[in-house]
């Protein structure tokens, strides 16, 4: 017999690790299993601890956030532990977000904290603690395939949906897994706060980068890399200067406010040069690619990602976490794989992800994702020449 989080056995004889990082939806995860019956262990992590960050609104893993999951443990009578990852943290996600930025690309650095930290060591200490399942409060959904291993799914609520920052999720980490809150809004998860009487009911949600304590992520690059903060030209898209800058690390693809020249129609960041610390700006216009070079390729979407590309898979990929999916192809090119966007894309910022979904809309399976290491905007007379069977179902 399967339980609610499809394993096998009784809830009362299955012991469910969830991360807890003191926010609403990890503790409405822990409060859920735990009434359900399950031998839920709260986990904390400790990220970092930077000063005003450990008491700020909106900071999450450090502080007063520790403080919230103790209680929410202590309120619903499971164990709860606290564990120092902060050199961990610091080497695998801030390091790595001052050296992207420095290098030019604008990071995600909630995926590499996922990735890295915990679906892989704190993975391993659920499974060292004799748990069957890992759960946390991701707003993400999963269900097991015929072969038995699972499908990882947008949320029902897709406001919510948080797939595009769990797309590095490999199979292996997806089949412990467990994400209780997928099929619920965040409205819901509030309600069930209040009926577990649990004191961050109301509580803010986090923000996106957690580890800067004054909202100003340049402050923590400049420390770490001051070579990002140098100063340097801003050029039209023919390299003529224009203006200076203060460091590149001020600037992301897309941009348009901030650049300090005066110009007769709108100007909007194209390139970022690290190594010639040039910023380039043009016209929109010049924003729209249509074909993006990937890295660290991850493929969920069952199979060998070889065979299943073939000589080219029809997907919808999201560039950023706040757009909707598109049409693209995915095809294998120069010893890695490239997507071809149907429509193009603005402001594609390497350094971002580009996340694979089977679908526009609805619960969509995530098939994968990679890295964009560049974009660029090509002749797409091939699209002209035979319409993409995709394209024409979504023009009904």
């Amino acid at each position: 017999m399967r339980n609610s989080l499809d394993l096998e056995g009784r809830p009362q004889d299955t012991r469910v690790v969830v991360a807890m990082s003191g926010g609403v939806d990890s503790s409405v995860t822990a409060a859920l299993l735990k009434s359900e019956g399950y031998d839920v262990v709260g986990i904390t992590l400790q990220l970092y601890d930077h000063g005003a960050a450990t008491h700020r609104r909106g900071a999450c893993c450090a502080g007063r956030d520790i403080h919230d999951a103790r209680d929410v443990a202590a309120r619903i009578g499971i164990p709860h532990y606290v564990l120092d990852y902060e050199s961990r943290f610091r080497e695998s996600v801030i390091e790595s977000f001052a050296d992207s930025y420095a290098s030019g690309q604008t990071p995600v650095p909630c995926i590499e904290c996922n990735r890295a930290i915990k679906f892989r060591d704190l993975l391993d200490t659920a499974r060292e603690l004799g748990a069957s399942a890992l759960a946390t409060g991701h707003y993400v959904a999963s269900r097991r395939r015929a072969d038995g291993a699972r499908a990882l799914l947008c949320a029902a609520d897709a406001d919510r949906d948080q797939s595009y920052f769990l797309f590095a999720t490999t199979q292996e980490q997806l089949d412990y897994l467990r994400f209780p809150l997928g099929d619920m809004t965040k409205a819901q998860t509030r309600e069930l706060a209040r009926r577990f009487e649990l004191a961050v009911a109301e509580k803010h949600d986090s923000q996106d980068i957690c580890f800067v304590p004054t909202g100003r992520y340049t402050d923590i690059i400049g420390r770490l890399r001051p070579n990002a903060i140098e100063p340097g030209d801003i050029v039209d898209l023919d390299g003529h200067v224009i203006g200076r800058h203060q460091g590149i690390v001020h600037f992301t693809v897309g941009q348009r406010k901030g650049l300090g020249i005066a110009s007769g129609a709108p100007l909007y960041v194209v390139r970022l040069d690290a190594e010639s610390r040039r910023v380039v700006v043009g016209p929109r216009e010049a924003l729209r690619m249509d074909r993006i070079v990937l890295r660290d390729i991850n493929w969920i979407g069952g199979g060998d990602l070889a065979r299943a590309v073939g000589n080219g898979l029809e997907i919808f990929v999201r560039v950023r976490s706040t757009r909707a999916p598109q049409p693209a192809w995915l095809r294998a090119a120069d010893g890695g794989y490239e997507v071809e966007l149907v429509a193009g894309e603005e402001g594609v910022s390497p350094g971002q992800a580009c996340v694979f979904y089977d679908a526009p809309v609805g619960q969509a399976r995530v098939l994968g994702g990679g890295f964009i290491q560049r974009a660029m905007a090509t002749r797409r007379a091939t699209m002209k020449a035979a319409p993409l069977p995709l394209v024409e179902a979504m023009r009904g």
